[in-house]
């Protein structure tokens, strides 16, 4: 599969945990690949295993039909992934007050050891909002993917094998720019490809976990996540709160979002419009401006229908 153009990074993981099953009970050794299986789904009762159990079964079938045609193709269950989608938690969405006040509890956060810390928690923030960027994405930018002259930063090796290059607004790259300064004065390796958010204490680049962990921690000093625990709003939440933003400014601007929706799921480094629409989360203001929107241009067409009625 990697040779075919796919990453295949979790499913590696899914079958060393069904060898490790199987290894540690070897009565099943002679047992058909059917019944193994079985036995792997009920040692756990969660969800989450049942549908790892079901994911791992699509592909062992699609293995051992590829080594026999005549094997008949597996119809997939589709009930484990559906009880696991139950417990997802809805994307929170930030408001800009939120996020203007997690932007200064960045600023001011507190590194002794570590001066430019802040200043780049800070603009990871910045770019995690305003560009909708991963926080692996963040991770692997490098300096030389930044150009102030154009305006635009390169984001590359991302979900799908995509590189894209987005536009940013005069007041991110104007953040950027004073980000690139600080970092130099600080001593920073100033090859360009040296990563932008630099570790100065480790002289490295910070890693996805540690951008993780320091974005979290300033969401929880901003009290918008509990101090401790995997509940309340989440880091990714950022990306589905750009979204949300953004398409509300498009109604206030007069713009209509269904036009624009390609350009921002290539912005995003969607494949189509169908993964964007997740991020769409419907809130009591996004609905308020669809349904202004439906009063200005769709209600006259049912008055109208209404007259020409014999």
């Amino acid at each position: 599969m990697r040779n075919r153009g796919y990453k295949y990074t979790t499913q590696p993981v899914w079958l060393m945990r069904f060898d490790r099953f199987l290894q540690l009970n070897p009565v099943l050794q002679d047992e058909p690949i059917e019944v193994m299986l079985e036995h792997w789904a009920t040692a756990k009762a969660t969800r989450n295993h049942a549908a790892e159990c079901e994911k791992l079964k699509r592909v062992l079938a699609k293995m051992l039909r590829h080594r026999n045609p005549s094997i008949p193709p597996r119809r997939p269950d589709s009930r484990p992934g559906k009880e696991v989608a139950k417990q997802w938690r809805k994307p929170h969405i930030y408001a800009p007050a939120d996020v203007r006040r997690m932007l200064d509890i960045a600023r001011s956060y507190p590194s002794p050891r570590a001066p430019l810390r802040p200043q780049s928690i800070y603009t990871m923030l910045l770019l995690a909002y305003c560009a909708g960027l991963r926080r692996g994405e963040l991770a692997r930018l490098d300096l030389g993917d930044v150009d102030l002259q154009g305006g635009t930063i390169t984001v590359r090796r991302t979900k799908f094998f995509k590189t894209r290059i987005l536009p940013l607004p005069d007041s991110v790259m104007a953040e950027l720019r004073a980000y690139i300064d600080a970092r130099r004065r600080a001593g920073a390796w100033q090859d360009p490809r040296s990563g932008l958010f630099w570790h100065e204490q480790r002289s490295e680049r910070y890693t996805k976990e540690a951008i993780a962990g320091l974005l979290v921690d300033v969401i929880r000093r901003a009290e918008l996540k509990p101090p401790q625990g995997r509940t309340g709003p989440r880091l990714h939440d950022l990306r589905h709160s750009m979204v949300v933003n953004r398409i509300l400014e498009w109604y206030r601007t007069g713009i209509n979002p269904q036009d624009r929706l390609p350009f921002l799921a290539t912005y995003l480094g969607h494949r189509d419009i169908h993964s964007t629409l997740v991020y769409i989360t419907v809130t009591q203001d996004l609905l308020h401006h669809a349904n202004e929107r439906f009063r200005a241009v769709g209600a006259p067409c049912l008055n109208l229908g209404r007259e020409v009625r014999p």
